[in-house]
């Protein structure tokens, strides 16, 4: 039986983001279920707004070149996505775009082949991120990606986790997780 290897990460780059702890929540169910889970921070792989004139005369930044290879390397996605706007964040947005592009020997959209993915947000308005959501899955479908039906949306985020990450109230810590468990069992049943 193949693993299913599942890629969490926040479109947030604040340290003590609501996203964040709200992907761990999401990546340990996930874990319990029997995934392989790395969570990556967006942090991490800093890349310039997406310029094509700047992709044609310096190439791929190292740091997108890494992001890819991550991308490639999971068939699962367990995306925390705060609401900026009423929208995606720059920052996500960016991630997304510069992964779609087509590297020597391979297509445009090739990150997003096959791939399954989970979304979730967090916000300390009333709605929890809901409106976002709704940009990122169309975005995310029209690249290709499968996005399952299932999401939560936490509202009044900042009070909503406790000293160590998880969500105070049990029912939203056992959803949140199940989000995990369900991408999980999707995967394993598509990898069989």
């Amino acid at each position: 039986m193949t693993i299913p290897r599942i890629l969490a990460f926040a479109g947030s780059a604040r340290q003590d983001s609501f996203n964040k702890k709200l992907m761990r929540v999401a990546a340990a169910g996930a874990r319990t279920a029997g995934a392989e889970v790395t969570e990556l921070d967006l942090r991490d792989f800093p890349m310039p707004l997406f310029d094509q004139d700047l992709e044609a005369a310096e190439g791929f930044p190292e740091s997108v070149l890494q992001f890819r290879a991550m991308m490639k390397a999971h068939q699962g996605l367990l995306l925390a996505c705060p609401e900026y706007n009423s929208s995606i964040t720059p920052m996500l947005k960016n991630a997304i775009d510069w992964a779609s592009r087509p590297v020597e020997g391979e297509p445009a959209l090739a990150c997003y082949r096959d791939k399954v993915a989970v979304l979730m947000s967090a916000s300390p308005g009333g709605l929890g991120g809901l409106r976002g959501l709704v940009h990122v899955r169309s975005i995310l479908g029209n690249i290709g990606v499968l996005v399952l039906p299932d999401q939560k949306a936490i509202g009044s985020a900042h009070q909503a986790f406790d000293e160590q990450g998880h969500l105070k109230d049990a029912d939203q810590q056992a959803a949140v997780q199940a989000l995990g468990g369900r991408l999980t069992a999707v995967l394993t049943k598509l990898l069989a």
